[in-house]
């Protein structure tokens, strides 16, 4: 692995409940903007048994937004669940945003890594509902290729003629980030000069909410739907689900500045550990979520106090913000109290495979702004998540090196580490 090889993020791609777009979704954060409301399609009767209607829904989205060509778009609609159309649409954004113009450069040094926890569910469900009812002749040939997980980075290679290595991860909630993380060591490799990479995820259908409702995930007070999702805050009782993609462009430093492209931050290391615990709750004492933080600053080749802001996974539940505090004071020590940590969950509610990208990108434009993102929703403090959670209001604060966590399912942790770029 070659160490010269330094990595920055030359392009950002969200589609969220809170805004498409890297300058509507940035602004919306620094407002400290809820994108959380009662789901559009809540009120149709296969809702009716679901207890939680609420999310973080991307409203009003639409292909034709993002793409023009009508003979495109027909097939994209036959072959494309709503968590590959995010993906495809974010991945646009990103490369426009990245200035890229993929004639001048070899596409056989172009990857796609790109996550999702959970794939194509909507096209699962519907699909399944459809046999039932009318039987194998109604179960079309695009239901495999809707639903895989794999499909969000193939169809970007596809579209964009990109032919290095395409692939996904699905880690969970650590999807994303994992990703990412492969991204950024596969460019370490040389066997890329520029990789499309971050998460997607579309799980606002009544399976999905009610599976994770039932095992107790979700958030079930009785607030209005903006402030349900409130990380740290002792009023927590489970996360919001949300929806969207998080498209990033990963590139080799040389290769980025060669076409003058804008540098918002280098990625300068990340680890993943297992809990090896528990397949839902984090370890009790942030074991693996520690573990993984103190590899990703050996990896970034820093020490712990160089960090200055830390986007947490900061999910809402008592469990999770509980004990990534504990895993935070653990790896920082005394230097913990004086580190920003916040998390926007608290607007975008749980991208679940997307929200390690989010936290990326938070992150990227943390550092190119000198504005760190508030956790929104923060009403009362909990003895045990006692750090600076940057309640209420985006802060100003020049932030040099930050630090992005997801932990997942099945106890996956992944961590990722921003700098600013120095020469």
């Amino acid at each position: 692995m070659d160490r010269k090889r330094r990595i920055v993020i030359t392009g950002i791609g969200p589609i969220t409940c809170i805004g498409n777009g890297k300058d509507e979704f940035w602004n919306s954060l620094k407002s400290g903007k809820s994108g959380v409301k009662r789901i559009t399609s809540a009120d149709s009767g296969e809702w009716e048994n679901v207890d939680v209607k609420i999310g973080g829904e991307v409203k009003n989205f639409a292909l034709e937004n993002f793409f023009n060509d009508p003979k495109l778009l027909k097939s994209m609609h036959k072959d494309m669940d709503r968590v590959t159309q995010f993906a495809v649409s974010g991945a646009k954004l990103a490369i426009e945003d990245s200035k890229i113009d993929f004639s001048k450069i070899d596409t056989e040094r172009v990857s796609t890594f790109v996550g999702t926890g959970i794939g194509g569910i909507t096209t699962t469900c519907n699909d399944q509902v459809a046999f039932v009812t009318g039987g194998q002749k109604k179960i079309g040939v695009r239901s495999i290729i809707r639903l895989m997980p794999n499909a969000p980075s193939g169809f970007i290679g596809i579209l964009w003629g990109l032919k290095g290595r395409a692939k996904s991860d699905s880690t969970a909630c650590a999807s994303g980030l994992d990703s990412m993380l492969d991204a950024l060591n596969w460019i370490r490799l040389n066997k890329a000069d520029l990789v499309i990479t971050g998460g997607t995820e579309c799980t606002l259908n009544p399976l999905s909410m009610a599976s994770f409702s039932n095992m107790g995930a979700l958030s079930k007070r009785d607030c209005p739907p903006e402030i349900a999702s409130c990380p740290f805050s002792k009023e927590r009782d489970g996360f919001v689900m949300g929806e969207g993609s998080l498209i990033t462009v990963f590139e080799e430093l040389e290769h980025a500045k060669k076409r003058g492209a804008k540098i918002y931050a280098e990625v300068i290391g990340g680890a993943g550990t297992c809990d090896a615990s528990h397949i839902t709750a984090p370890h009790e004492t942030g074991d693996g979520a520690a573990r993984a933080m103190i590899e990703a600053i050996k990896d970034a080749e820093i020490k712990p106090e160089n960090i200055d802001y830390i986007h947490a996974h900061g999910t809402s539940t008592p469990l999770n913000d509980a004990r990534e505090t504990f895993a935070i004071k653990r790896v920082f020590g005394s230097h913990a109290k004086k580190l920003a940590v916040s998390s926007t969950k608290s607007m975008t509610g749980h991208l679940i495979g997307a929200a390690g990208p989010i936290g990326t990108a938070v992150c990227a434009l943390t550092i190119d702004t000198g504005i760190v993102a508030p956790t929104i929703n923060y009403q009362t403090p909990d003895p045990d998540c006692d750090l600076d959670y940057v309640p209420n209001k985006a802060r100003e604060k020049d932030v040099s090196t930050a630090l992005i966590s997801s932990l997942g399912f099945g106890g996956h942790n992944t961590i990722l580490i921003l700098r600013k770029l120095k020469n």
